[in-house]
């Protein structure tokens, strides 16, 4: 492939002060293990096309990412904070009070949430309602919310394999594990019958209110052993499955496509995941991923405005580029995302 290299443009100076960034020489990003492989592409891509050093990637988990970008403005603070979930209004209040008052949401494309086991075991067919049957604290028997006993998939859904529950999932630092909350356990949780019984006891001054507490007790998980967190990336998913030949693992979609030696994919209300039923809506599992940029480092940090421009070039961020090739399914609204990085806007408030 061949890449345009941009010229590099002479920075102005700027003035030293408490809230600005010094002309650090090498941009700074962290967050998302999600969106890590894609970063790391781009980087190394960047570092060996342009004038500019190869830019430091690092993981953490989204929140973890968000929390660095909003401790304030510097060149001891990162530029880039990298998210498989969308900001959120507490981060945005965090970043405004340590000085941060310009972010800019840089949307790169979709990817999807994936159920896998060891590529030897049995395969499943997933439903929300089955996960959630399987891990949430409480569970409908006979019209009530009862603690959740089953031991096998089996006794939770007899179409699936008499095969002891043992699921790993993100940690909550992650975004992944923001998104398996809401698209997963509340989507089963609805579809069980658990939502309704837990809103007519819901606390709170009104609806939303109301809401919020359903979802957190959607969101409530077995601590009996059958899901078990993990704070690291795939990788460590991996490797437990690796010595649980049992466990079903939650993964993105392009690591599994990049693992598929290893790992069989579970199917969600009957979908195979793909970056077809990805981009045509048909997988019901799948979420934006973004980076956020510090605008105040614009200008400042040597090859930061090149850089964003380059992640979401049609060369890299296309559907014919090396990220589409990884697994990223590319985003229709690709051009949009370019006009508004090369304005340099900043994100409105959150809808």
């Amino acid at each position: 492939m061949t890449f345009v290299k941009f010229g590099v443009s002479a920075l102005a100076l700027v003035a030293a002060s408490a809230t600005a960034a010094s002309a650090r020489d090498q941009i700074q990003a962290a967050g998302s293990s999600t969106v890590l492989p894609y970063a790391t592409i781009v980087a190394e891509a960047f570092g060996e096309n342009f004038d500019f050093k190869t830019p430091v990637v690092e993981g953490g988990g989204s929140g973890a990412g968000r929390k660095k970008l909003c401790e304030g403005v510097g060149e001891n603070t990162i530029d880039i904070a990298n998210s498989s979930s969308r900001i959120k209004q507490s981060d945005i209040d965090t970043c405004k009070a340590n000085g941060v008052d310009e972010i800019m949401e840089v949307r790169i494309g979709y990817d999807g949430i994936v159920f896998a086991s060891d590529i030897k075991g049995p395969e499943f067919a997933f439903t929300p309602a089955d996960i959630f049957g399987a891990i949430s604290a409480k569970v409908v028997k006979d019209g009530a919310l009862v603690d959740n006993t089953a031991k096998t998939w089996a006794e939770v859904n007899g179409k699936l394999p008499a095969q002891d529950i043992l699921t790993f999932i993100p940690g909550t630092k992650h975004g992944t594990r923001e998104v398996f909350d809401t698209k997963v356990l509340e989507e089963g949780c609805k579809a069980t019958g658990a939502y309704d019984l837990y809103m007519a006891t819901a606390e709170g001054a009104d609806e939303d209110a109301k809401k919020k507490d359903v979802a957190k007790k959607c969101g409530a998980l077995r601590t009996d052993g059958v899901a078990v967190d993990i704070d690291g990336d795939y990788t460590e998913t991996l490797s437990r499955i690796d010595a649980n030949k049992n466990a079903i693992g939650v993964f993105g979609l392009s690591f599994y496509q990049n693992n598929t030696d290893k790992l069989r994919v579970a199917t969600i209300d009957g979908i195979v995941p793909s970056t077809e039923t990805i981009a045509s809506g048909d997988y019901p599992v799948s979420r934006p991923l973004y980076f956020y940029v510090k605008k105040a480092h614009l200008g400042v940090i040597p090859g930061l405005k090149e850089f964003i421009t380059f992640f979401v070039s049609d060369e890299m961020a296309g559907p014919e580029g090396p990220l589409a090739a990884y697994g990223l399914v590319s985003d229709p609204e690709l051009a949009a995302t370019q006009a508004m990085v090369e304005a340099e806007t900043p994100m409105g408030p959150l809808k």
